[in-house]
């Protein structure tokens, strides 16, 4: 199992459990690298290991290499028994537990990967060699560098080794991989959405052929059933033992049956629901039956008996219910068009307060008249009460005890002072 879309991590079904009082817990750990490479190694000393932690380990050659522990416990027993690997054959050793320099020297190494990649395909073009440089994988201690690469056949690289070794100065080995291996270190997006089941949690591949996806009725489409690694998806196997299990009750071997109307060929198969479809020749619509019907035909047309009514299963479509929840929709699943209704009468409302401007009337076709809005009609003036005034004819009660006509009176409109006469309230001039 694996804890989400990390690189072939195990969960520690064991981890909760009491051991025994006089248990010995087993000495052999499995570190993982860099892709898809696991080994085992001997815990001689009886460090104290946890899932995840840097090691420094023993390699193959010289040096020292460095990795992270995947399982520890009884779970490495039970993977040595899959395996097949006896635990009196792990030989290789766990130093220490990783110090600062170590991870600094390691990091450093790990930094040369990509320029050392592209180098080496370089050197090899160069020597027009067949072969694909798809990974490098340097050791802890900066001391060697590992180059898998992917090739049709043989490749004799005795000349790229020395020119590789005089342009890095370090150990070099180089190691072919097939197709599925090269998917599994580099890693990769699925058409299903997820990360490829190699590079996550599959590390043992088994054969896939297309007789895998004659079973389950899938379309012999070499892009669709083809992964990143150009071979057929490993996820075909994934369904196939279901698959096998359901097509017993199904026969395989009839194509056709005969009935008085004519001859029905088998059109479709529904392994699952055990209906086969047959169709009658200048006919669209296919009649479906049941395999024990069908199983049943056939033996009356061996017996040459051809039945007068094919006996159609009637499927019914079946409703879905519809729960209606009282609870309030606080997550936001509203419909999608939900704005459209309200949006569309919004610009019916624009559109006909918007009047057509510029617009030429046909010919023969008088232009109406427009009414100006009141708004735009200019004010009036506040000087006009104030001539009105002037221009009323002298009376008495208009005079003053002078004889001279009296000033207008003007209402008192806050703190606003009076542009007419350019007087104030209080009557004093501004």
């Amino acid at each position: 199992m694996t804890s989400g879309c990390n690189k072939l991590d195990v969960y520690d079904w064991l981890a909760d459990m009491d051991m025994p009082t006089n248990y010995k817990p087993f000495n052999i750990v499995e570190v993982r690298f860099k892709g898809s490479r696991k080994d085992f190694y001997v815990n001689h000393e009886n460090l104290y290991l946890e899932m995840g932690e840097m090691v420094a380990v023993e390699p193959n050659t010289g040096g020292y290499d460095i990795g992270h522990v995947s399982m520890t416990g009884e779970l490495v027993r039970l993977q040595l028994k899959k395996n097949n690997v006896d635990p009196a054959s792990v030989t290789k050793k766990v130093y220490r537990k990783v110090t600062d320099a170590d991870i600094k020297k390691w990091q450093a190494a790990k930094d040369l990967e990509w320029e050392t990649m592209h180098r080496a395909r370089k050197l090899a073009l160069d020597l027009g060699l067949s072969m694909k440089i798809s990974d490098v994988d340097y050791q802890g201690d900066k001391s060697k560098a590992t180059f898998y690469y992917t090739a049709d056949g043989r490749v004799d690289f005795r000349e790229l080794i020395k020119r590789m070794a005089e342009a890095f100065r370090i150990r070099i080995e180089m190691r072919q991989i097939g197709m599925r291996q090269e998917a599994s270190r580099l890693g990769g997006i699925g058409s299903c959405g997820r990360e490829l089941c190699c590079s996550t949690w599959l590390t043992d591949f088994k054969t896939v052929s297309t007789s895998a996806a004659r079973y389950q009725n899938l379309s012999l489409n070499t892009l669709k059933l083809a992964g990143q690694c150009g071979k057929l998806k490993c996820c075909l196997n994934y369904e196939l033992d279901s698959y096998m299990d359901a097509l017993k009750d199904i026969p395989n071997n009839i194509e056709r049956i005969e009935t008085q109307k004519g001859v029905a060929f088998l059109q479709k198969t529904d392994i699952f629901k055990k209906l086969m479809w047959f169709s009658y020749p200048g006919e669209e619509n296919w009649i479906p039956l049941t395999t024990d019907r069908v199983k049943e035909i056939h033996h009356l047309n061996k017996e040459g008996i051809k039945p007068e009514d094919i006996g159609a299963v009637v499927i019914e479509a079946v409703a879905e219910k519809v729960v209606n929840y009282d609870y309030e929709n606080v997550v936001g699943q509203d419909s999608l068009t939900r704005l459209d209704e309200r949006n569309k009468k919004k610009r019916k409302q624009a559109k006909n307060k918007r009047k057509p401007e510029g617009k030429k009337p046909k010919p023969g076709q008088e232009q109406p008249k427009q009414d100006k809005p009141e708004s735009r009609n200019k004010p009036e003036s506040r000087k006009e009460p104030a001539k009105k005034q002037a221009a009323t004819p002298k009376t008495p009660e208009n005079q003053t005890q002078d004889g001279k006509p009296a000033k207008p009176k003007r209402r008192f409109r806050g703190n606003r002072k009076g542009k007419a006469g350019g007087q104030q309230p209080n009557g004093q001039a501004s």
